[in-house]
């Protein structure tokens, strides 16, 4: 559906004063396996080197992302490519706030406006205009924000009477629907865009992507994560090549996303030879 998005930056002189993301040799890490929490036994067989059978096992973590510094200012626009599992998602929920860095600095300045995940945390039994509300302060908003644009989100979901029925009676559709419309309209001043999210049937995607043209226009700071290549150089000036939570490549758009693709058919080929 964003395929068609096209978005020129902010003038340079926004930059000086606007709101910024920050990443100083940031980690991100995941635990693994099964955690087992320690007991007084455990502790004393420690304690005394007692045989190792008797040890408490620690977690294992995975590193979804290394190292990763980056500075985003007002009037950038930055892809993330890469195959799946190579950390974009993770780097989006990190620079959304969702994860914070489990080492290394994160430093953020504006309201942040996340689109993915967007049909997810809502309460079951709770009615689609209650979950306006609850989405809303959980993204930050006050109680008056999100009273003065509760009507704009209403009506641009077009749910009818469901509105006011508890959500566990919606369709997937309509959760969806909600959930852009909701996404959408309590705007941020950062845009964070996972490229993979579907927003309804093919009348509702029309107004989707016009909202969302709108959006990325408005955005001091864009950031789109997916594999639509001809996208992320159509819209950004810069991109960044994440591999297995690495940052193997950050640069101008064109250069990074040629690149990235040559490394893609290359490992599809290699891939088809091998069956």
């Amino acid at each position: 559906m964003t395929q068609a998005l096209v978005s020129p930056p902010p003038s340079k002189h926004e930059r000086s004063d606007g709101p910024y993301i920050r990443l100083k040799d940031a980690y991100l890490r995941y635990p693994i396996g099964p955690y087992v929490s320690p007991s007084v036994k455990s502790d004393l067989f420690s304690i005394f080197d007692f045989k190792k059978k008797n040890a408490v096992p620690k977690r294992s973590e995975i590193a979804a992302l290394k190292n990763i510094s980056l500075t985003l200012e007002a009037g950038d626009r930055l892809g993330i490519c890469g195959v799946n599992g190579s950390g974009k998602s993770s780097l989006l929920r990190l620079l959304a706030g969702i994860y914070p860095p489990s080492s290394g600095k994160m430093n953020t300045k504006g309201k942040v406006q996340a689109l993915f995940d967007i049909g997810l945390g809502f309460e079951p039994d709770a009615t689609g205009r209650e979950n306006i509300v609850y989405r809303g302060l959980a993204m930050g908003c006050s109680k008056g924000e999100i009273a003065e644009r509760t009507p704009t989100i209403v009506d641009f979901a077009d749910i009818g009477e469901f509105m006011d029925l508890p959500m566990r009676t919606y369709s997937s559709g309509m959760i969806v629907r909600l959930g852009f419309a909701i996404s959408t309209y309590l705007s941020g001043e950062i845009l964070l865009i996972d490229e993979v999210f579907a927003a309804g049937d093919a009348t509702f995607q029309a107004r989707a992507l016009h909202r969302m043209n709108g959006l990325v226009n408005e955005a001091n700071i864009v950031v789109i994560a997916g594999h639509d290549m001809a996208l992320i150089r159509r819209v950004c000036p810069q991109a960044i090549w994440l591999h297995k939570g690495d940052m193997r490549m950050f640069g101008d758009a064109t250069e990074v996303t040629r690149a990235y693709e040559a490394f893609a058919e290359a490992e599809a080929r290699s891939a088809l030879e091998a069956v």
